[in-house]
């Protein structure tokens, strides 16, 4: 893009609601979707039900065996959910950053505001996982091996019935746990790559990708022991659910005993059955979803931000 573009991209109304919403709505659709069959990997991987995708040396071959045992399109279940879920999400997510950015940075950008970006990505990261965590419970409950739901809407309408609607945000505190460090460094990395690679902080779509893949990777890496929390939490189920499905050799958990009602019993259960190990499990997977799909996320986000104001700016 030339010079002039660049240089409009500066003065362009960025600050219109309308546009952060719809630019995070398609950012989050391409971050969640593009890359899931490695999200469907990591969640078997950090699972406590057993699966062989838990004996495979790498995510690739875990990816194969689930193609291998199950189809072409078995890692792609429960994707419509999380569809479903993260555009909303992201609309509110990244309309709340950029209000939050703005009112405590003022509008200016540099080092001196990394605190503020931090701050900004833990506000935008409650309102998020408050619509996400559902989406999440859905999704990885259909990621799992032997999954005895038929569509997502039946899975959820399952949860609902069996569990009440506390199963959807049993994990949120966890979500929030793992989520509020993981935005921080998130944005915090995103903006100092960003002033790095694009200190004028023009539209640049090579620095935009660079700058999302880094801050994404680092921060998917330093919060995988509370994401395998999180996964243990949605991925449980109830007795009675383990009655109707025995013949599907579904691991569900059948008494109060092994019930993980939060973040203690899961972590307790985990080092018990694992060890230290357990709390890394799906780390290479999640860095390999993470990397490409905040590095696409950030550059639909900037693309369709720049496009859309460009067009309220000519109206």
């Amino acid at each position: 893009m030339g010079g002039g573009g660049e240089d409009e991209y500066e003065s362009l109304p960025t600050h219109s609601v309308a546009v952060h919403l719809s630019a995070g709505a398609l950012a989050g659709a391409v971050e969640h979707c593009v890359m899931f069959p490695f999200d469907s990997v990591k969640t078997r991987m950090q699972s406590l039900c057993p699966c062989p995708e838990t004996k495979c040396p790498t995510p690739v071959h875990s990816l194969a065996s689930i193609i291998k045992r199950e189809g072409w399109l078995r890692p792609l279940r429960g994707v419509n959910a999380v569809a479903a879920g993260s555009m909303p999400a992201h609309a509110l997510y990244f309309t709340v950053y950029e209000k939050m950015k703005g009112f405590l940075t003022n509008n200016s950008v540099g080092h001196a505001n990394t605190l503020a970006y931090g701050a900004s990505g833990v506000v935008a990261t409650l309102v998020h996982d408050a619509i996400m965590n559902p989406a999440e419970v859905v999704k990885q409950r259909m990621q799992m091996a032997f999954s005895p739901y038929g569509s997502s809407l039946e899975c959820a309408r399952c949860v609902l019935n069996r569990e009440g609607i506390g199963a959807f945000y049993r994990s949120y505190t966890t979500s929030l746990a793992m989520n509020v460090p993981f935005q921080a460094i998130h944005f915090m990395g995103y903006e100092f790559w960003q002033h790095i690679l694009n200190p004028e902080h023009k539209y640049d779509p090579k620095s935009h990708l660079i700058a999302g893949g880094l801050a994404g990777g680092l921060a998917a890496a330093i919060t995988t022991p509370m994401d395998c929390v999180k996964t243990v939490l949605n991925t449980q189920q109830t007795a009675e659910t383990t009655a109707e499905n025995a013949n599907r050799r579904i691991f569900l958990h059948s008494n109060s005993s092994s019930y993980y009602k939060g973040i203690t019993d899961a972590v307790r259960m985990i080092y018990t059955q694992r060890g230290m190990a357990g709390f890394s499990c799906g780390l290479q997977a999640r860095v390999i979803f993470q990397v490409p799909a905040t590095a696409l996320s950030w550059s639909v986000y900037e693309l369709f931000k720049f496009m859309l104001s460009m067009e309220e700016s000519q109206k």
